[in-house]
């Protein structure tokens, strides 16, 4: 009863309720730190790394959060503090946990900074992974609305971040395309070397099918910065509608020259039919939509799609399309959605071998790694994973050379 309540409550905070999550292998992360040696020798660890140039593996969408005790302006919404707000309280406590932050006062942004530099100085020299800002929601005039936004990373305390470790970290500017400042903001982010800009529109209010965007997408593809950007449904944060992760609104930034990354594969929900005709009443799945936009030749050389979370047992049905598109793999790219993969019961190892989807027994190693560097744990199984022989190409981790300076 007790683990049905944990689990229950785990779901809640992520906005999963309902979902058929697994506590068999336990619902907190245990934070055990650096890796045993017998762990870290076992072959079924190091030999991942066989065939690739670890100067070439970043791992391309790492989250960055705290509450700004450092003086870094790094903020949580307040109300996710409040034991009145649940499954907001819940939230924030998961991703706490599943970063291993030391939550005392004065402890929270140095902890998840020294945390995650730790799990980077245990994979080969040269593996470095990229740090994401997070600017705010923003209204239609593009003010900052605070009271909706969920968390805020900004791209002065992100840079500096990667800036001070350069051995280990890049970073990625979030600039919202409504600001008044967003192209001067744009312009100083490359200047400061952003490998690319990051956009969650269902979470920050951005409709990228909409003309207003226009100067914005004409600046990237001048500048040859990358879009990373979120499409199909949102859990993890406060949405302001699932529409504006509808793949097909991607169309104008293609169609302007924008290198676009879409986060996920747009491996969740199901979105409206908006290019066909009225009353049609067909409501594909996004990932459908993002296949179908994929498979456009015009966009062989601009459409990407990151293969973050997609391990997550709410998205797996997605892992067999690429592992079979082989004519994608230098199309898609890896990165962890940290610190989601240290969120236990999203990712379900036994389930994933029951599809046939990873080997039995590389079942028991992933889950001690899990619970002592979770970049590693995700990099670990994505490089196990495989079916009817075919396993994700080099290329799909060698992602350095996709983000040129």
């Amino acid at each position: 009863m007790r683990r049905r309540v944990l689990l229950g409550a785990a779901a809640a905070g992520l906005g999963l309720t309902g979902f058929d999550l697994s506590v068999r292998d336990g619902v907190l992360n245990q934070c055990l730190g650096a890796m045993p040696a017998a762990l870290r020798d076992d072959p079924r660890v190091r030999g991942v790394w066989q065939g690739l140039d670890a100067a070439k593996v970043w791992d391309t969408h790492i989250h960055v959060f705290g509450d700004g005790d450092s003086g870094s302006g790094l903020w949580f919404n307040p109300r996710m503090s409040r034991l009145r707000n649940p499954v907001e309280y819940l939230r924030r406590k998961i991703y706490i946990n599943a970063s291993c932050i030391d939550d005392r006062p004065g402890r929270i942004d140095s902890s998840f900074v020294e945390h995650l530099l730790a799990q980077c100085r245990e994979m080969p020299r040269g593996f470095k992974a990229m740090l994401f800002a997070f600017d705010w929601a923003r209204d239609e005039a593009g003010a900052p609305m605070q009271e909706l936004s969920t968390y805020y990373a900004g791209d002065e305390h992100v840079a500096g971040l990667a800036t001070q470790h350069p051995a280990h970290l890049e970073w990625v500017a979030s600039v919202h395309p409504y600001d008044p400042r967003a192209l001067d903001r744009l312009e100083a982010a490359a200047a400061r070397g952003a490998r690319a800009v990051k956009w969650l529109p269902t979470a920050q209010n951005i409709d990228p099918a909409s003309p207003r965007c226009d100067p914005f997408y004409a600046k990237l593809a001048a500048w040859k910065l990358p879009l990373i950007t979120h499409a199909g449904d949102e859990q993890a944060v406060v949405g302001f509608g699932e529409h504006l992760g509808n793949p097909l609104r991607l169309r104008r930034p293609l169609d302007a020259g924008v290198r676009i990354v879409v986060a996920h594969c747009a491996s969740l929900g199901h979105g409206d039919e908006i290019e066909a005709k009225a009353g049609s009443g067909a409501k594909p799945s996004n990932f459908d939509l993002f296949v179908r936009l994929m498979d456009e030749p015009q966009y062989r050389q601009t459409l990407y799609g990151d293969i973050s979370a997609v391990v997550q047992s709410n998205r797996v049905d997605v892992i067999p399309t690429l592992l079979a598109r082989r004519d994608w793999q230098g199309r898609l790219l890896n990165g962890s959605d940290y610190p989601l993969p240290g969120v236990v019961p999203l990712i379900d190892l036994r389930k994933l071998a029951a599809r046939g989807l990873l080997a039995a027994d590389r079942v028991e190693p992933l889950l001690r790694l899990r619970h002592h560097n979770v970049l590693l744990f995700d990099f670990v199984l994505k490089r196990s994973l495989a079916l009817n022989g075919q396993r994700f190409a080099d290329e799909v981790f060698q992602t350095a050379p996709f983000f040129p300076r």
